[in-house]
């Protein structure tokens, strides 16, 4: 795992019950973990919380911040500047000049600590909001799924049973009348919290964190009743455009990815065959876009693709700003009028990771560069995982270890089975009579959307198992169906091998499971060498033991063992040092975007639980994946008795800079 966990085979005596990986600490003070375990109240309570810290920081940004600020300047200014001498003649010039730099970098020292403190606050409202949403997708969801009794399909009608609204506007509209959203005051160019490269799953969820206010029309725009009379917009003219949507709905669009050809609003059949069937008008949209040249004022752009990942069949990515350059009116191909802005991306900005949008969509090749490794997993998994390296030279593909997709168990131990399962047919849809849904709380852990999602972090999650009659597809199956996304596991300059996906992974889905040779932790060897070690804490977390904090359900189980004596250390644990899967090569970060779920799926026995891994967010293609490793700070102690450090090299803004 490089840097992020270096090796200290050279000090075997230190404490060696916290170099294990574990579930421990998951609760509220987890960034992946503090929206989908709490209340609906208590996420709500957050938000505010953050609105509240947000202004107390625009409060003080004149006081305290600028105070120390400047002090910490005008050390630097005297340490960096020769002084002259008392009635030296140029000594008046000089300290001018002294004066004026001092204060330069007081301004610059100011505004920039302020705009770090609005990104980092944005970054979190953000998250945070996204986190509400899909909390509340989930639970609206997954109502109308029981109350149908049948799986949902996107047309919200199957075998005779309609869906009454659509979950996501459902939320949006919660969202929106208990004042949950953030930037709902327009403005022009990013939004702190939301980077190029951020996706999403529907415009309901885009209107929710303020980047695209429409939730049909592809031009969002600010109007002179709401901003004409505003200060910092006086001198404008409205109206004004700050975002646009490409969809492939208008079949005169050109995307050429840095430049587009974008075609206005309006005079098309948004319920027939979506063609133009009239002529555009210079008004609302068209004349934003307009007036956005004249004025020039860039604009958002978001492209939609279609995709099996999302609920709504469709993803929005961020692709960042662009100018509108100019525009023309031209004789569109159904001969009716059209307007067509040209938009060109605005130079300085991150990478694009999105394909153009086509009307007619063609198959774009890519060929893989730096692979050394075709598929790690040599055909054992259904997806092949490739791995490459732009860093070594030579570069070498990952070796040292021997892949298995399942853990494997060693000799003297015997997994328990399972002694009956849920009598349901087909597939498990109503939890007042499944065996399994009862083991969960009288409920179902997951909702059936895009092959199945976990609606939050449990203590442990029962999935239905080999003795049970419903079919393959149950959804109460979905982290025994195997990957569903494309990984890719690559080298890094800093933290050795990591892993990414190529395709979108929504919130609550199903990753990959992390597997290597299921042992007794009483029969370790030189554990210090070896940092691929996960303890099978499900038990330890669900009583909150050894500062462990538990999370939702698994009550009723934790009763059952009330009278049972639960060691000071976990009995089992996983050893993917020699053995293992994809997992073995994910990266430990403070702020991760995926979390750890114990579950139970063949068996009962919670002290030999799979350990699986599930998205915490949203998370866009390429973007390195991540999990705490949840290692035990100040627990490491050194063969002196003192506590031993190990560095954190996530890079994330919240990093704690050590591990334990």
């Amino acid at each position: 795992m490089g840097k992020a966990i270096p090796n200290e085979k050279s000090e075997l005596k230190e404490t060696e019950s916290e170099r294990r990986r574990s579930s421990r600490l998951v609760g509220m003070k987890r960034p992946c973990y503090d929206i989908s375990s709490l209340s609906r109240k208590k996420l709500c309570s957050e938000i505010n919380e953050i609105d509240s810290v947000e202004r107390r920081v625009k409060q003080s940004k004149g006081e305290e911040m600028r105070v120390n600020d400047i002090d910490s300047v005008e050390r630097r200014v005297k340490r960096s500047t020769n002084l002259p001498k008392k009635g030296s003649s140029n000594s008046a010039d000089q300290n001018e000049e002294e004066i004026e730099v001092g204060e330069g970098m007081r301004k610059n020292d100011i505004d920039s600590n302020a705009a770090k403190l609005q990104a980092k606050s944005g970054c979190r409202k953000v998250k945070k909001t996204t986190r509400l949403f899909n909390t509340l997708f989930f639970k609206y969801f997954y109502e109308e799924h029981t109350r149908c009794n049948k799986p949902i399909a996107r047309n919200g009608k199957k075998n005779g049973k309609r869906l009454s609204k659509r979950p996501d506007l459902k939320v949006m509209r919660e969202m929106v009348e208990t004042n949950k959203c953030v930037h709902r005051r327009k403005r022009f160019g990013n939004l702190p919290g939301i980077e190029v490269g951020d996706r999403f799953c529907s415009r309901a969820e885009m209107l929710v964190v303020g980047l695209h206010s429409q939730s049909v029309g592809g031009i969002d725009s600010m109007v002179e009743n709401h901003y004409g009379k505003l200060e910092e917009y006086k001198g404008y003219q409205f109206p004004l455009a700050v975002s646009v949507v490409l969809s492939g709905i208008y079949e005169d669009d050109k995307d050429d990815l840095d430049t587009i050809w974008y075609t206005g609003e309006g005079g098309m059949k948004l319920l027939g065959n979506k063609r133009q069937f009239k002529d555009q008008v210079m008004a609302k949209g068209n004349l934003a876009l307009k007036n956005n040249i004249k004025q020039e004022v860039p604009v958002r752009v978001i492209r939609g693709h279609n995709t099996p990942s999302s609920y709504t069949g469709r993803v929005y990515t961020y692709d960042g700003l662009y100018k509108v350059a100019s525009y023309r009116t031209v004789k569109g191909k159904t001969g009716f009028k059209v307007f067509q802005y040209q938009l060109k991306r605005i130079e300085g900005q991150p990478a694009l990771v999105t394909n153009q949008v086509c009307y007619n969509p063609t198959h774009l090749s890519k060929k893989l560069r730096g692979i050394v490794c075709n598929d790690i997993s040599g055909g054992q998994e259904k997806i092949p995982i490739p791995a490459t390296n732009f860093v070594d030279d030579p570069p070498v593909e990952p070796v040292g270890y021997t892949y298995s997709k399942s853990v494997q168990v060693t000799e003297g131990l015997t997994l328990p089975t399972a002694d009956v399962g849920c009598n349901c047919k087909g597939a498990c849809t109503d939890p007042k009579i499944c065996a399994c849904a009862k083991l969960n709380d009288d409920d179902f852990p997951y909702v059936g959307i895009d092959g199945g999602r976990l609606i939050e972090p449990k203590d442990v999650v029962f999935e239905c198992g080999p003795k049970c009659k419903c079919g393959p597809g149950c959804v109460n199956k979905t982290s025994q169906k195997g990957l569903k996304y494309r990984l890719e596991v690559f080298r890094t300059p800093d933290k050795g091998w990591a892993v990414r996906s190529w395709d979108f992974i929504p919130s609550g889905a199903f990753v990959c499971e992390y597997t290597g040779k299921l042992m007794r932790t009483k029969d370790l060897d030189n554990v210090s060498g070896n940092d691929f070690l996960f303890e099978i804490d499900c038990l330890h977390t669900m009583r909150g033991l050894d500062g462990r904090e538990s999370r939702k359900g698994g009550r009723i189980h934790l009763d059952e063992t009330d009278n049972k004596k639960i060691p000071t250390e976990p009995e089992f644990c996983i050893d993917a040092g020699t053995t293992g899967g994809v997992a073995r090569f994910i990266n430990h970060s403070c702020e991760p975007n995926l979390f750890i779920q114990c579950v139970l799926s063949s068996h009962r026995d919670m002290s030999l639980a799979r350990v699986v891994l599930f998205a915490s967010d949203n998370i866009p293609p390429l973007q390195e994946l991540t999990y705490d490793y949840g290692y035990g700070l100040d627990s490491v102690k050194g063969p002196d008795g003192k506590i031993k450090v190990l560095p954190c090299y996530c890079g994330a803004e919240e990093c704690r800079k050590r591990l334990y």
